[in-house]
């Protein structure tokens, strides 16, 4: 069994000064899980940041391709922490090792994708405006403009994801790929895994040449988060979690005299619509698709299809009864924590004390006595009702989703403009339902941060198209992704040099393109050099 140091990570230094420690509960074994982790003082905390501060001038004027091999080595060494990483994080999660093993391929690949990002060159969308000093009646001067790194990164770790989206995540990768520093607050629910981790980053750093400083990861009592976000080193922070939190960190960093971004990723409930002729057709097959992806991970994915419309007919009453028995064959799931459990509970049982509301369908089976299991549930409730009642259109974080059931297109388009800001919205449409699609999706297009034709929201491609972030509250900054090359975009900001002499430029604005970088020169993109 793999031994625990609990040690906070101060660049390259393991450190355990605090005198308050926690262990990892495990709400599959029902128990703490051996190791004990020490929370980190204002002076580690301190010590990080500086390190952080140290080490940007140096992490982000390295070589693009230097950067890169930085990323593909903590993918390698990821991989290399084998079976340990799996069980640990497994237990500390309550997802399966099946889930684990494919996030762990999520979480490398999207690493190895940043460092092809980086060796491309094209994402600091270099452009290129050449002198032209006899133009009348003003010359025109030599302007070169480019993304640069906006400087050290507070990442904080989600509990849903605790590799794709925590220590060594998209916002971590995206960061690093950026050349920014980053210091994570480690999540308490998986300290072993962030352990394993950050070791794993810290060994690529050493092994590519890394300044100190340019990774740490700390456990942070909630009276240090404030300070940690609010500190001047910190000019940026990616958060994935709940709406109060991340509302939290958003007033505290916006607040400080030189105000920061925030990139929270909150709460959506992903509304799905399923149009008459799609339901009528298809809507045995549409029953089976939908119920597993509500059920899919414990509910537990920001994606969660937790909303549905549909317009109420005879073949809209068929398909509820094909999703309700769908819906009933499913099973109790172990959740990632007790809040996140305790949480499902009282919202279940928030939409059952609803008069208005009706329960469509729950799991025959139970869920087992002290196993922290959510059972999953499928309410309905006519759409004068949603409308009337603010609170129906709220997160319910697990395996249940809401049926909504409107008299009419005008009447779902009614409900649909009154959503709040989602990350994902999904349209089930046949030919013959094509009349009332594009108004669907152009007030989808005004919700969500991606629109999903004939499929389900769960499941983020990580690639370059991908967008994964809507508007708020789904997100604090709708014009960013969290998933996808895009997400480098979040930590950098752009610099226009004015008639800087070539050697003195940064090499992908100088005139020969050493990096042979996809350039636009004079309002054409192009490879050659000038």
């Amino acid at each position: 069994m793999h031994s625990f140091t609990g040690q906070n990570f101060i660049g390259s230094t393991a450190s355990s000064l605090g005198e308050n420690s926690f262990q990892a509960f495990s709400t599959l074994a029902n128990d703490l899980l051996p190791g004990s982790f020490h929370q980190a003082t204002s002076a580690e905390l301190e010590q990080a940041l500086t390190l952080a501060d140290t080490a940007f001038p140096i992490y982000s004027e390295l070589p693009y391709a230097q950067r890169a091999d930085f990323l593909d080595v903590i993918a390698d060494e990821i991989m290399d922490l084998g079976q340990i990483l799996l069980e640990r994080c497994s237990a500390e999660s309550g997802l399966p090792l099946a889930r684990i093993t494919g996030e762990r391929g999520r979480t490398c690949g999207q690493l190895r994708l940043f460092a092809q990002l980086l060796r491309d060159g094209w994402w600091a969308d270099a452009r290129i405006e050449t002198a032209q000093p006899d133009r009348a009646p003003l010359p025109k001067s030599d302007i070169r403009r480019m993304f640069i790194p906006i400087g050290p990164v507070a990442v904080f770790g989600a509990s849903n994801f605790p590799l794709a989206f925590s220590t060594a995540g998209g916002d971590t990768a995206s960061a690093l790929a950026a050349g920014c520093p980053v210091v994570v607050k480690a999540h308490s629910s998986h300290p072993g895994t962030n352990e394993l981790i950050s070791t794993a980053i810290i060994r690529a750093a050493q092994k590519t040449g890394m300044p100190d400083g340019v990774f740490s990861s700390v456990y942070l009592a909630h009276a240090d988060v404030i300070r940690f976000v609010q500190h001047p080193t910190i000019k940026a922070v990616g958060f994935t979690g709940s709406r109060q939190v991340g509302m939290q960190l958003f007033n505290a960093a916006v607040s400080r005299p030189d105000p920061i971004p925030v990139y929270a990723e909150m709460s959506a409930v992903n509304p799905v619509v399923l149009l008459e002729q799609a339901v009528r057709v298809e809507g045995e097959k549409i029953a089976a698709q939908l119920a597993a992806s509500v059920v899919l991970g414990a509910g537990q994915f920001c994606t969660n299809p937790g909303l549905v419309l549909l317009v109420d007919s005879e073949a809209a009453q068929q398909f509820l009864t094909h999703f309700a028995r769908q819906m009933g064959n499913t099973v109790p799931a172990t959740m990632l924590n007790r809040n996140i459990h305790n949480a499902y509970v009282n919202g279940i049982s928030a939409l059952q004390s609803n008069k208005a509301v009706n329960l469509l369908a729950v799991s025959e089976q139970h869920p087992e006595p002290d196993r922290y299991e959510a059972q999953p549930a499928a309410h309905v409730v006519r759409s004068a009702d949603f409308l009337a009642d603010k609170a129906l259109g709220e997160e319910v974080f697990g395996p249940a989703t809401l049926v909504v059931l409107c008299s009419d297109t005008a009447d779902l388009l009614q409900v649909l403009t009154s959503l709040e800001g989602q990350l994902t919205a999904t349209v089930h449409a046949l030919p013959a339902d094509e009349p009332a699609v594009l108004p669907i999706l152009r007030v989808m297009a005004q919700k969500a941060g991606r629109v999903i034709y004939g499929g389900y929201p769960t499941g983020v491609e990580v690639c370059h198209a991908m967008q994964h972030g809507g508007p708020f509250p789904a997100t604090t900054d709708g014009r960013s992704t969290s998933v996808g090359t895009a997400a480098i975009n979040r930590f950098v900001r752009p610099v226009a040099y004015q008639d800087v002499p070539d050697h003195l430029l940064p090499a992908l604005l100088q005139n020969s393109n050493p990096l042979n970088s996809l350039r636009l020169i004079n309002g054409s993109w192009t490879q050659a050099a000038l």
